[in-house]
């Protein structure tokens, strides 16, 4: 039953009353079924909504990208042990034969290319930290290069939010999510 299942739907209860809704990074179709009607008509019924990143913002998706990368001169090769680079770079290879054979007709429909679409995801690797190579391999598997293409659910909201002509803004800086990650060591990553 829809009423019963949790909606991750806070309510503050104030005049007008506001909503805390928590969402989670995955193509919105894999999950927008499950929401409740309740949160749905929540953000219906705002006229402000705010986001944990502003992810319509160029800023924002620049910021998110130049964090990734590491200091200047310094490459993957350099701070990586020598197998598991050797590792990456073979299974990075595999991916991208692959990727024509995991991808929808749906895709190539709207003309999506699977070593445009791997360059989107993989491009410039080796300056990446890290721990950003780690959650972009996370993401290099044929369900989530199916889905590429369909906004995470935080980015769909963002962009019916704006449709909707509501009022949006930022919860964090993009400096406040990628310093964190940034800072953890070798070890931990």
């Amino acid at each position: 039953q829809q009423s019963e299942l949790n909606s991750f739907l806070w309510t503050i209860k104030r005049d007008p009353p506001s909503y805390f809704f928590g969402t989670i990074h995955v193509p919105y179709t894999r999950v927008w079924d499950f929401i409740p009607e309740n949160s749905k008509k929540a953000f219906q019924q705002s006229h402000i909504v705010y986001f944990e990143l502003d992810l319509t913002d160029p800023y924002t998706i620049s910021a998110l990208t130049s964090c990734q990368l590491l200091p200047q001169g310094e490459n993957l090769q350099d701070v990586l042990p020598r197998d598991i680079y050797r590792r990456l770079k073979q299974h990075l290879e595999y991916v991208k034969l692959m990727m024509p054979s995991w991808m929808t007709p749906d895709q190539r429909g709207k003309g999506l290319y699977a070593d445009y679409l791997f360059n989107a995801i993989a491009g410039n690797w080796e300056r990446k930290r890290p721990v950003w190579v780690m959650l972009m391999v996370n993401s290099l598997t044929e369900v989530d290069i199916k889905s590429r293409g369909v906004p995470v659910l935080d980015l769909y909201l963002a962009q019916e939010a704006e449709r909707l002509r509501k009022q949006t803004g930022a919860v964090e800086k993009v400096e406040e999510q990628c310093h964190p990650l940034n800072g953890l060591n070798f070890s931990q990553v």
